[in-house]
């Protein structure tokens, strides 16, 4: 049903509140210099698990796990995504998934199955192309952003960033942006190059910058 590139059996962060497993799709469209999972950039690869074998795994779990979160890769570039979620909530688990928000028309039939969404941010509007290195980018992700918040479906936002990528001057301006916009929940997270702080590294001014969100978490990985 669709191509499942990796998957990560529990976690208890990357769905808040649930004790979930992480299914990792393969294929992004985006080509982001810090990536972190680069092995599920392309739409196909000759490794991964088997959906019959997901569906077989969340099964043997029912009444152990509590939620099941698509994340990628980016896991609304599959045509199937509705289908697989349909499936897993009829086992009984409630849906989170991770998202970089280009593909909105394909994302907004689905914000009424969802529990739980994860949003990532790259960048202020004017800077995504240069982050994502694909072209108009950012105006997909803000429609992406609309919908979400119009649609009430609890979330975060999350941006992550290091210096080399833009100024704090322009972090600051995504925070302004994602304030004027209606977001009330944002994350920074403290992007490593090969494991390691930036060398550049400087923590932002934190203070000003989780002003006015209802919740606002700065996170070191």
């Amino acid at each position: 049903m669709i191509r499942v590139g990796g998957m990560t059996p529990l976690t208890t962060i990357d769905f808040p509140g649930r004790l979930a497993a992480v299914l990792f799709l393969q294929g992004c469209p985006w080509r982001c210099d810090y990536c972190h999972n680069p092995h599920l950039l392309p739409a196909r690869a000759s490794t991964g698990v088997e959906w019959t074998a997901v569906l077989a795994f969340l099964r043997r779990r029912q009444g152990l796990l509590d939620g099941v979160v698509f994340s990628g890769g980016e896991p609304t570039l599959q045509a199937n995504l509705g289908d697989a979620i349909t499936a897993v909530a009829g086992l009984g688990y409630r849906v989170a998934l991770h998202t970089g928000g280009m593909y909105p028309a394909r994302l907004r039939p689905l914000l009424s199955q969802m529990d739980w969404i994860g949003l990532d941010i790259k960048a202020p509007w004017h800077l995504y192309d240069h982050v994502t290195h694909r072209r108009d980018s950012g105006r997909k992700v803000a429609s992406t952003l609309r919908d979400l918040l119009d649609n009430q479906v609890a979330y975060e936002c999350r941006t992550t960033w290091h210096p080399g990528l833009f100024p704090e001057g322009e972090l600051h301006r995504l925070a302004d942006q994602l304030r004027e916009a209606g977001v009330r929940h944002w994350s920074l997270q403290e992007c490593r190059i090969d494991g390691r702080p930036h060398p550049a590294w400087k923590t932002p001014d934190l203070e000003r910058l989780g002003a006015e969100f209802e919740s606002f978490v700065f996170r070191r990985t």
